[in-house]
Parts: C-alpha cells; sequence; structure tokens
C-alpha cells in the first residue's frame, strides 16, 4: 500500500484570533482531503520554566545580551490544542516525532530559525511558510536565520509585498519562492440586510482608530453605528460584515491583511491602509488609500462615502468579480497542487 505524505504545519498556540492561524488550518483542510495526502496542524507552546526565566528577567530588570527569539530547548507541543473562534477539521499533531520518508514540514516565517533543529538539520523535508515579510526578524541571530532560508526546499510567500522583503534579506532564495493564496468563502455573507453601519477591528492600531472615531463620531448621521469587531468569532465577524456599509481597516504593516479582503467580499466599501501587502488588491472604488496616519482624509473619505454609497456600481461589481476570483477555492486549491508536488 502506498504510503501517503503527511504536510506537518507549524504554528502558535495563542488564544485569541489569528489570520495567519486561520490560512494554515484552511490550507491544512484541504490537502488532507486531496488524494495521497494527509495533514496535520501542530502547535507549539513556551515551557513554564522558558515563562519563568523570562518573567524573572522582566521583573528584576536583568539585561539579556542573548540570541533573541524562541529557542529550540524553550518550547514544546502543546498538547489537543485547537482554536475555537473559526470552525475547523484539523487534524492535531502532538509530538516532534518526524518520519523522513513521509512527513514534510510547513514553517511559518515566525519559527524560521528553529527550522533546521525541527527538521533534524534538514534530514526532514521543509518549507518556510512566509505570511508576513515584515517579519523576518525571528532571531538576530542573522547567520543561523540566513542558513535556515537557504536550507528550506522552498519558500512559500502570496503576495508582492512578501517576495519583494524576502528578495531583498535573502537574494539567494529567489527561485525558492512558490506562489500561493488563500481563498475566502462567499456563501457564509449575506450581502441583503445591510445596515448603516460602519466597522473597524480595535487591535489593530488602536491609537489610529480611537483617533478616527473621535473626530468621526460628531460627523456621521444620528442613524449611522461604529462597531468594534475584536475579540468576535469567525462566524460572528461574518455576521456583522454582512450587515455593515463600511469598513475601516488599520492594517500595519501586513502580508496580505485578510480583514479589508473579506470585507470588501461581504459588500463593504473599505477606507483606511493597505498594511503594505493590501496594494495586491486595493482597487476603486471598493477601496479607498489613505496615507498612514492622514486621520482627518481619513474622516473625510468616509463621509463621502456615507453620502455617496451607491457610487460607480458598475465598475464596483467589476472589481467584486476580481476580488471573488483572487481569493477563489479553485485558485488556492490549484495552488496548493503546485507546490505539494515539490514536496516528493
Amino acid at each position: 500500500m502506498k504510503t501517503h505524505k503527511n504536510i506537518i504545519f507549524l504554528t502558535h498556540a495563542e488564544k485569541g484570533p489569528s489570520g495567519g492561524a486561520k490560512i494554515i488550518y484552511r490550507h491544512s483542510e484541504i490537502i488532507d482531503k486531496l488524494k495521497g495526502y494527509k495533514s496535520e496542524v501542530l502547535h507549539i507552546k513556551k515551557t513554564k520554566i522558558s515563562k519563568l526565566k523570562n518573567s524573572l528577567q522582566k521583573k528584576f530588570k536583568i539585561s539579556n545580551n542573548f540570541i533573541t527569539g524562541w529557542q529550540f530547548n524553550e518550547i514544546k507541543p502543546a498538547k489537543n490544542f485547537s482554536y475555537k473562534w473559526l470552525n475547523h477539521k484539523v487534524n492535531c499533531k502532538n509530538n516532534f516525532d518526524f518520519q523522513k520518508k513521509k512527513d514534510f514540514i510547513i514553517i511559518p516565517e515566525i519559527f524560521a530559525h528553529l527550522a533546521l533543529e525541527l527538521s533534524n538539520e534538514g534530514k526532514i523535508g521543509y518549507a518556510i511558510f512566509v505570511q508576513n515579510g515584515f517579519v523576518l526578524d525571528s532571531t538576530n541571530n542573522e547567520k543561523k536565520l540566513k542558513k535556515n532560508y537557504e536550507s528550506a526546499r522552498f519558500i512559500l510567500s502570496y503576495s508582492n509585498a512578501i517576495t519583494k522583503c524576502l528578495n531583498l534579506k535573502f537574494p539567494k532564495i529567489k527561485d525558492k519562492i512558490i506562489k500561493i493564496s488563500y481563498s475566502l468563502n462567499l456563501q457564509k455573507f449575506n450581502l441583503n440586510k445591510k445596515k448603516n453601519l460602519i466597522t473597524y477591528m480595535s487591535r489593530k492600531l488602536p491609537s489610529h482608530s480611537n483617533l478616527v472615531i473621535n473626530f468621526l463620531k460628531s460627523k456621521i448621521p444620528k442613524n449611522w453605528k461604529i462597531q468594534d469587531l475584536n475579540n468576535l468569532t469567525e462566524m460572528e465577524t461574518y455576521k456583522i460584515l454582512g450587515q455593515s456599509r463600511i469598513f475601516m481597516s488599520f492594517s500595519n504593516f501586513e502580508g496580505l491583511p485578510l480583514p479589508p479582503a473579506e470585507a470588501a467580499l461581504a459588500g463593504n466599501f473599505v477606507i483606511g491602509y493597505t498594511g503594505e501587502g493590501g496594494n495586491d488588491y486595493w482597487y476603486k472604488p471598493i477601496f479607498t488609500k489613505i496615507n498612514q496616519g492622514d486621520i482627518c482624509e481619513f474622516v473625510r473619505h468616509i463621509l463621502i462615502k456615507i453620502r455617496y454609497k451607491n457610487q460607480n456600481n458598475e465598475l464596483k461589481n467589476k472589481i467584486f468579480e476580481v476580488l471573488k476570483k483572487k481569493f477563489s477555492k479553485e485558485l488556492e486549491i490549484k495552488n496548493i497542487q503546485k507546490f505539494l508536488k515539490l514536496t516528493h
């Protein structure tokens, strides 16, 4: 009987919502359904001793001149951990035992410096999944980081911003970069129950969102409301996005920000920061780009959209179709299948 290739995704074990973990879960679910493949997600966390050590260093203000980033002897698998804020059907792996013939590891960029140690010095094939090109500094040990990237079988990227950052920092890995994508399920959105609602996520640059709201709240009509989407489940977020008309984006240095894309596909006008990675899909008239920190322009464009929310419907529909293709399940599966061929 032919052995199935097992694709193991690593991610962190954190309680709060995480766009990166959401995409990892989605890819693992897809791969696990493909013929000839299995997939698992391995969550990692710091050991209790490591947490205590860090706590004491902060409490007593002990100078730490050591190498930064999580170290291999400070981590362990988080057994039976899973994210509760989104619906998923992933298989969880609870140990660091990998098999050379069938396992292939996908390691996020935040743990890239641990790649060779996790893969038994490269004996287990691995790729680095870069979801944010602006956080390639998982350690200050540049020599180790460079070696881990250059030893990877390939590097996954899903935006032009990520690829540019990778090429700048690690020019020798250019030929290893593989294009990947993620999909957004439109069936979760109900576009027929729109309200006079403006939404945003306060965990993204809260000082900026507080300023915008402070200026905005006295200017919007009385029948309009502003709602924070922070700390909601995936389905609660989708439900409210389906009701709102305008989404305020406060993305900051992100690979390909997920909330603005979700909001647009839920029928919102999106106004705000692209996070740089959002430039891949920031098309007018659905998206309005605001330079980071330009609070007055932010408020002005929201008020314009409130007054003229039905403008450019024909062009808006065309851009909506472009977004649907870019974040389609078909494209996501096609790109996943391409990189899976390289794991053999």
